[in-house]
């Protein structure tokens, strides 16, 4: 998936400036972006070009003008185009898999050493995501139901750490 259908996805509940979408980006553990500014207004010239959003210069009194993003009727149908289209298979890539491959050359102490460290960052990132959740949605939404819908993969995304615990839970019994 392309930013670009993140940054539209994002403009489509309301106009919003660049500054907007970096803290989007930062709020969210689905935009799996930096969200730098290089990504973000690289990724809004190339749509205000390609037609697909809209700039507004707007003048502030103490500060240097704003320019507010808006999607145009062709970036929406965009947008809708690509929703519609096949998703891609969810990715299950991890480090610690690979690392559990060379299990082999550690003592029994260092692979304990490997698993404490590992469940203390999935448990910092299940705490992290439980925080994103208490504090709301960085992204603004249009209705009840997209609302909803974010804090239904907020829970799957909280869910995938709960069960990475349990799953480690298991491998530290099993291999005792």
């Amino acid at each position: 998936m392309a930013i670009k259908y993140a940054i539209l996805g994002i403009l489509s509940a309301r106009p919003q400036t660049g500054y907007d979408l970096k803290k989007a980006f930062a709020g969210s553990a689905v935009l799996h972006w930096s969200g730098n500014n290089n990504q973000i207004y690289t990724t809004l010239s190339d749509l205000l070009k390609a037609g697909l959003v809209t700039k507004e210069v707007q003048p502030q009194e103490k500060h240097p003008a704003k320019s507010v993003y808006t999607i145009t009727d062709q970036g929406l149908a965009a947008l809708k185009e690509w929703a519609l289209s096949r998703p891609d298979p969810p990715e299950y890539r991890s480090d610690f898999w690979i690392r559990l491959m060379a299990v082999g050359q550690l003592t029994g102490a260092e692979f304990t050493q490997l698993l404490d460290q590992y469940e203390q960052e999935v448990h910092a990132q299940l705490l992290m995501q439980q925080e994103l959740a208490r504090r709301g949605h960085a992204i603004a939404t249009k209705s009840p139901r997209e609302e909803r819908l974010q804090d239904l993969i907020m829970d799957g995304i909280a869910g995938f750490y709960q069960r990475e615990l349990e799953w480690i839970g298991k491998l530290r019994k099993e291999l005792r």
